[in-house]
């Protein structure tokens, strides 16, 4: 396409975009007339991102851009080719489209580009349903990325929400769980809109409460995410039950019950909930104590788990299994001495409690300093 072409490309465009978008098409030819393709990319990308350039975004990039898409970044050529692929008219155009852009950017200059266009391929691919084809473009992504010594945080961010969304379709919850934090540590949160928030921390809780392998809530109890829970009502048993699980609270979790019962992923997982809830019980309860009480029997565990007698060897052997508790079981006495207990993410009245145990300690070591002046004092004299 010669410049005159070009010229009357442009001008058409111009006519065809919003008024507060013309002054920037009118500057893309001056642009490009001077070869200033570093400025102009970044008046493509203001361009791109605003919403009234949608209609005319995959025009622009296969009419206009493709003519010098060889002499700009190439991460910002696939941002302004993921921003086109918007308007492709379904997902199987969309990813025809997507993996031209990954061919085109598959140079040994330009791996960090090749990443994030393949990453946007798998992303289309999980859209058709296409969970192999997604996982072999994702495991090439990850292979590249494994070698870099930086990359940009958007790449690692997308890379992490296209592994959390493949999990979540996988319903392989501590996978997803992992990397759906991984990827809120590449963003800013708050540039989020409530809705994804909402979403994002709803997946999460439920993806906590129903794995098998998280006992452990800390991360999200801390993460701001769990806060957009928090503004509506309907939401608000969610993060009440996920704060019962950390502090094994029973009541609280009995209080939830038609709330568990009207989720059908929580529901499904009815059976495996309660021994979590019980397991959180057990823990909350040894690590009330101070350690040096830690020798439980088993009807007082059962007094505070609400376990069945017979039940509670087995549930001892599970948070041992886990690694949850540390420690031996005098099965001939009935007795679990308990040495360590996992450290966890602490409410107010857990702090509180903490507060006690630590002027109880204070006491015990101001009395143990007296009895040892008051017996010593020949031995301080000499």
């Amino acid at each position: 396409m010669n410049v005159d072409t070009i010229s009357d490309f442009l001008a058409e465009q111009r006519d065809n975009a919003p008024d507060e978008l013309q002054g920037l098409v009118l500057e893309f030819e001056t642009l490009w007339e001077r070869k200033l393709w570093h400025e102009l990319t970044n008046q493509l990308i203001e361009f791109f991102n605003h919403p009234g350039s949608a209609p005319q975004r995959l025009q622009f990039y296969k009419v206009f851009i493709l003519k010098f898409a060889d002499k700009i970044n190439q991460l910002k050529l696939v941002d302004l080719a993921l921003k086109a692929a918007t308007q492709c008219t379904d997902n199987q155009e969309r990813l025809t489209f997507m993996q031209s852009v990954a061919t085109r950017v598959d140079k040994e200059n330009s791996q960090d580009a090749l990443v994030f266009a393949l990453i946007a391929v798998a992303r289309v691919k999980l859209d058709l349903e296409d969970l192999p084809g997604a996982r072999k473009d994702l495991d090439r992504a990850e292979s590249i990325l494994d070698k870099f010594d930086s990359v940009e945080s958007i790449v690692h961010a997308s890379f992490y929400k296209a592994q959390a969304d493949y999990y979540q379709a996988k319903q392989d919850f501590s996978a997803f769980y992992k990397n759906a934090l991984l990827y809120l540590a590449c963003i800013d949160v708050k540039a989020l809109s409530y809705e994804e928030r909402r979403v994002r921390a709803h997946d999460l809780a439920i993806a906590a409460l129903v794995s098998s392998s998280i006992y452990n809530f800390g991360e999200l109890l801390l993460h701001p995410i769990l806060d957009a829970l928090k503004e509506k009502e309907e939401d608000k048993w969610l993060r009440d039950l996920v704060f019962a699980f950390n502090k094994g609270d029973l009541v609280q979790y009995d209080l939830l019950a038609n709330q568990i019962k009207a989720h059908p992923l929580l529901a499904a997982h009815g059976r495996q909930l309660r021994e979590k809830i019980y397991l959180a019980a057990l823990t909350e309860a040894v690590f009330r104590r101070p350690p040096h009480d830690r020798a439980m029997s088993f009807d007082t565990i059962a007094a505070e788990t609400k376990v069945r007698p017979e039940e509670i060897e087995h549930l001892i052997m599970k948070a041992l299994s886990l690694g949850l508790l540390r420690g031996t079981i005098d099965q001939v006495d009935g007795v679990a001495h308990i040495n360590w207990v996992q450290p966890k993410v602490l409410d107010k009245t857990q702090v509180k409690n903490m507060r006690a145990r630590l002027k109880e300690w204070d006491s015990s070591v101001e009395q143990l300093g007296n009895w040892i002046e008051k017996v010593g004092q020949d031995v301080w004299a000499a």
